[in-house]
């Protein structure tokens, strides 16, 4: 099955990208029907984190959710198997880009916004330099293979693994390779911190501030959008403030200015994710 789906996502690769974002708009409204536990999770994120939304507002939004980590999925096809010409064209790159040229150590913030593999295509594709990020493994072998061929498509890019390690990460970031960083999700107690996210205590890996120290790199946030015509990449001018001595504080701003970002297109984030599983010792679950 795995197999297939590879192929298929080969298939729709050279579909219309209205098709393949309509095909999507279904698939979305399928998997709200079906995933019952995954609408759950969505529905208790929104309600910790808008608790001054209506229900019918936060109801309302589920679906969006759905639809977009769906249509995001689908757009692998095309991110990684389409022309790399109709990739260039889909992918559009916008903000303070002289942030990523040159040579100085840094660090990009990349948030679990559903075109998070849409901007590092685009960075990898469109500017000479070389780029680092931190990759999962996954379970199912063949999806794995798959992935880490899409994520290394453009020379310029390379996922180091866990099992790499902090040390060669650092090196690399030291020697100018920018490292695109995703640190907003719940990975529980062992690496994480309890900061506030909307005001509630969310386990939170404080890698950002971390990474930045060791690498002596500034920090540059890189935000996703889906478009009609694609992607908007848009890359923000680095934080004058960003890191301090203090990991916490750092990595509370970090949240903070992500709930900003989240702010501007709800339902492009990764909601289905259960963001607030780890809890403060004594603490109900609240999923």
């Amino acid at each position: 099955m795995s197999h297939l789906g590879v192929l298929f996502m080969r298939f729709i690769a050279h579909w219309p990208l209205a098709w393949v974002r309509g095909f999507g708009w279904l698939l979305g409204w399928f998997l709200y029907a079906v995933v019952v536990p995954r609408r759950r999770v969505v529905r208790a994120n929104l309600a910790l984190c808008f608790p001054h939304w209506t229900e019918a507002q936060r109801r309302a939004l589920v679906p969006r959710v759905f639809i977009r980590v769906s249509q995001a999925w689908l757009d692998r096809g095309w991110l990684w198997h389409a022309d790399p010409q109709v990739v260039r064209e889909r992918l559009h790159v916008t903000g303070a880009v002289e942030e990523l040229t040159g040579d100085q150590p840094t660090v990009i913030f990349a948030p679990h916004f559903v075109g998070m593999d849409a901007g590092w295509t685009a960075i990898t594709q469109q500017f000479d330099r070389r780029f680092t990020g931190i990759y999962t493994n996954q379970a199912d072998k063949v999806v794995d293979a798959w992935i880490l061929r899409g994520r290394q498509r453009f020379d310029s890019g390379r996922p180091f693994t866990r099992s790499d390690g902090v040390k060669a990460i650092v090196s690399s970031l030291r020697s100018g390779a920018p490292l695109y960083l995703l640190p907003d999700m719940n990975f529980g107690p062992e690496e994480s911190i309890f900061v506030e996210f909307y005001g509630v205590q969310a386990a939170t890996v404080p890698s950002l501030s971390r990474f930045a120290k060791l690498g002596r790199a500034k920090v540059v946030p890189v935000i996703a959008r889906m478009t009609r015509a694609g992607y908007d990449i848009e890359v923000l001018r680095h934080w004058d403030d960003f890191p301090t001595d203090d990991v916490k504080a750092d990595t509370a701003l970090m949240n903070l200015r992500l709930q900003g970002y989240i702010d501007a297109m709800p339902e492009q984030y990764y909601w289905v994710h259960k963001r607030f599983k780890t809890r403060p010792e004594g603490e109900a679950g609240v999923y």
